[in-house]
């Protein structure tokens, strides 16, 4: 059946390529939160445990959303692993845990890099007048510096 929803096929199809690759991201970084969140260790280890805790709820409540934008535009979703590795622009967390500051700032890093996939998307969106999808990345990228900005906090002496 035939898509038609005031938003050009090219343009559906631009706009689903940038949001699974935000999805890639968005669920690479849910991943290594949850790890850093399971691995922390010392003084700071009750803070960061609760704080990486609400980290990857949210990033987890923001996968589907995304997913959801991607079928709204007519497209399958990606969903495996081999698929976020290759469309991820985040590294997979480190095979041993980092020391706790080395986790913030990977996270720090992380936040960053999912804002910046998020805002890179906006000009096809704009082009497209695809407000739903405008929204979704505003509210993203509004996430992901705040978080970035906290962890970022962490670091300073």
């Amino acid at each position: 059946m035939k898509i038609d929803i005031g938003i050009s096929d090219s343009h559906r199809q631009a706009i689903t390529e940038g949001l699974s690759h935000l999805l890639a991201d968005t669920y690479t970084l849910y991943m290594t939160t949850h790890n850093f969140h399971w691995n922390v260790t010392g003084p700071m280890f009750n803070s960061l445990h609760a704080m990486f805790m609400l980290q990857y709820t949210e990033l987890w409540n923001a996968v589907d959303p995304i997913a959801e934008r991607i079928r709204s535009l007519g497209h399958p979703a990606p969903g495996s692993y081999a698929q976020f590795a290759k469309l991820s622009s985040l590294p997979d967390a480190p095979a041993l845990p980092p020391k706790a500051l080395q986790m913030v700032a990977i996270l720090a890093q992380g936040h960053e890099a999912v804002a910046r996939t998020a805002r890179g998307l906006y000009e096809v969106v704009e082009q497209a007048k695809d407000e739903p999808s405008a929204d979704l990345l505003t509210q993203r990228i509004a996430v992901h510096e705040q978080t970035a900005w906290m962890l970022r906090s962490l670091l300073e002496e």
